[in-house]
């Protein structure tokens, strides 16, 4: 910005303290001050009026997997962040896994950082990768910036990140918390996996029983045990089984340092609406039946669960067979997540402040990047301008993620992103971006 000043007004700004109308003052890419809708326009700044659309501060995706570089065919950070972008997302962290080499050591680190700097549309920070053999690369990674650790606890669906055992997830968490770090779990069961039916061909049904609640609800357990005892911080990735929040629930209560997240997707489709062979509804843990969702929504509400983020896990067209056995599992949802929440959201009676709470403030705060997630003096000026009450019908070839598989394909969502800012800069305006000004973030604490 050049120290120019810029006015942002609308009729309806998303704040800490609750929507009004008010002005927004951006100097050199952050924040200084919000003012009274008709407040007097510092000399020289330059005005954007919104009219009704509303003022929100720019989402925090805390879950995207973007597979570059290695599997650059599948995702890579230029398509990535574009996605997102369009979606009113301007911070992402990458997932460890799906790329080659994976974010495992500091030296797979700087490969994935290289290849980013000049690709992303948006801000990046990145997780690092817990493995049974890289517990010496943990403290290193965590003093590189990364902003904590993924483990798996049942196979991971790539040879190159293996899953950890439970002695294997003590050893790591042990190593993590004695330096004041975060692990993150995909906590599925692998014995209960192994013990579900398992069958093969399009039927979602059988896909659906081959991932049962069970593995979910065990892990999450096994998890809250190792956790309490370790005084460990840990936080639950993609929640589908309802099943578990009891366990969550009391775990909290007792002090267990723990956060659990949930997805676009397990709030907004349902096991009964998936057709056979429609692999691209395809996820592990799997979207389940419209009563378990329910409860998800409940425990959103009742702050059981902190926050929802995409888990952003593309692959090619060919991957996404008619086999729920051997297609790829995993939905890509960018650049729908905030219109595909809202529009489930506003028909369960919650408002925009609690999709903004879920999606950028409570993921902002959980990666510790606290000039993110509000619209407030002294965060970075990130902003999505969106008409909530405008509609949509998905049409793929108008998303912008690489290969434009797509859950949501032909629903009709509400909420129209105008525009995405990042640091007092429109990145994109209907459909039109600029060329890429995001930042590689690292962890500040």
């Amino acid at each position: 910005m050049s120290g120019e000043e810029l006015v942002l007004r609308s009729t309806r700004v998303i704040t800490p303290e609750g929507t009004r109308a008010a002005s927004v003052v951006v100097s050199d890419g952050t924040i200084t001050a919000v003012r009274a809708y008709d407040a007097a326009v510092p000399t020289r700044a330059r005005v954007e009026d919104f009219g009704d659309d509303v003022l929100l501060p720019g989402l925090v995706d805390t879950h995207v997997h973007v597979n570059d570089p290695g599997r650059t065919e599948w995702e890579g950070f230029w398509t990535a962040t574009r996605a997102a972008a369009a979606g009113g997302i301007t911070t992402l962290v990458d997932m460890p896994l799906n790329s080659l080499p994976p974010t495992t050591s500091v030296a797979n680190l700087r490969t994935k950082k290289e290849v980013a700097a000049a690709k992303a549309h948006i801000d990046v920070g990145f997780w690092g990768g817990a493995l049974p053999d890289n517990v010496k690369d943990l403290r290193p990674l965590h003093d590189a910036g990364v902003f904590g650790f993924k483990c798996f606890l049942s196979p991971s669906g790539v040879d190159e990140f293996p899953e950890l055992t439970q002695d294997q997830l003590a050893v790591s968490m042990g190593e993590i918390a004695g330096f004041g770090g975060l692990l993150i779990v995909h906590a599925e069961d692998p014995h209960e996996l192994a013990a579900a039916p398992a069958k093969g061909g399009p039927r979602y049904t059988d896909f659906l029983h081959s991932r049962p609640r069970v593995s979910e609800d065990t892990a999450i357990e096994g998890l809250i045990a190792v956790a309490k005892r370790i005084g460990a911080r840990v936080h639950v990735l993609h929640l589908s089984s309802s099943d578990a929040l009891p366990l969550i629930a009391a775990a909290k209560r007792e002090g267990v340092r723990l956060t659990v997240e949930t997805c676009p997707h397990y709030l907004t489709l349902t096991a009964e609406e998936v057709p056979d062979g429609a692999s691209e509804f395809k996820c592990c843990p799997p979207i389940r039946e419209a009563a378990n969702q329910d409860l998800l929504w409940q425990a959103l509400a009742d702050g059981t669960i902190d926050c929802v983020v995409t888990d952003h896990s593309p692959s090619t067209v060919d991957l996404k067979t008619a086999d729920f056995a051997t297609a790829w599992g995993g939905i890509s949802g960018l650049q729908l997540s905030l219109p595909a929440v809202w529009t489930a959201a506003r028909e369960r009676g919650h408002t925009l402040e609690d999709v903004v709470r879920w999606m950028s403030t409570h993921t902002a705060d959980l990666v510790g990047l606290a000039q993110k997630g509000a619209i407030e003096a002294g965060r970075d000026a990130d902003f999505a301008v969106l008409a909530p009450d405008e509609t949509f019908t998905v049409d793929p070839a108008r998303l912008q993620h690489r290969n434009r598989v797509t859950a949501y394909a032909g629903k009709t969502l509400s909420g129209v992103v105008k525009s995405t800012w990042l640091r007092g800069q429109r990145i994109v305006s209907d459909g039109e971006f600029t060329e890429p000004t995001g930042r590689l973030l690292e962890r500040k604490n």
